[in-house]
């Protein structure tokens, strides 16, 4: 339990820190037009209020994170809480951030598109291999988590081929209409009811004494 407190208050005491440097050191302007303005059409680009971007974001970063990242930390122990909050201090936060950040300044460019502005022509078509690479174990757990966790919760009633179908039509749906119609929406009440059960995870992990290892135990 200490490793896990601890790690909390390590995340809260970088975001703090260490995230108040690297805006600092990117040199943010409130002032800055972003291009849901800029751009907007009523389609991909569409203005929306903070809170309702801040849990959109939450979700499309964090996802299942906050629900597996104390998971694996209460299984394994240090090794994954290190991985985890230095993990997300330094690299993956860090890396999201600026990633965003660099484009809204590019008329929210994606990563092929703002490689080849930067990089070439060539560097674009490699990103861009990764990033079919990527998007598709992205989108492999992003399907089968919630698949797995909606046919646990159901208790098998529903089939798990009929709650993937179910998620695949969402995200189709999701990718061609308009941002403000399923994603302007739905993302914020799943990213609050994110934020709701890590902080119910973490309640009953304090509240029942849940034994979360400080160091690896050796087999005897």
């Amino acid at each position: 339990m200490y490793t896990f407190i601890g790690g909390l208050i390590l995340l809260v005491v970088g975001y703090f820190t260490y995230g108040k440097f690297v805006e600092k050191m990117f040199g943010v302007k409130e002032d800055r037009t972003t291009p849901a303005y800029v751009n907007s059409d009523d389609v991909d680009y569409v203005p929306m209020s903070t809170k309702k971007n801040a849990l959109i974001q939450l979700l499309n970063i964090a996802g299942v994170g906050p629900i597996f990242g104390p998971i694996m930390g209460a299984l394994y122990g240090p090794v994954a809480f290190i991985w985890i909050v230095f993990g997300a201090i330094f690299a993956g936060a860090v890396h999201d951030y600026l990633t965003g950040m660099i484009s809204i300044r590019n008329r929210g460019a994606h990563l092929p598109e703002l490689a080849g502005k930067f990089l070439g022509k060539v560097m674009k078509h490699v990103v861009n291999v990764f990033a079919v690479l990527l998007l598709l174990l992205v989108g492999t757990v992003f399907v089968s988590s919630p698949a797995t966790l909606l046919y646990n919760l159901m208790d098998g009633w529903m089939a798990m081929g009929a709650i993937l179908a179910a998620i695949f039509i969402y995200y189709i749906l999701a990718t061609l209409l308009p941002i403000d119609k399923i994603i302007g929406r739905f993302y914020p009440f799943f990213g609050a009811l994110l934020i709701i059960s890590a902080v119910g995870i973490l309640i009953q992990l304090v509240l029942t004494g849940a034994p979360i290892p400080e160091k690896k135990k050796k087999n005897m």
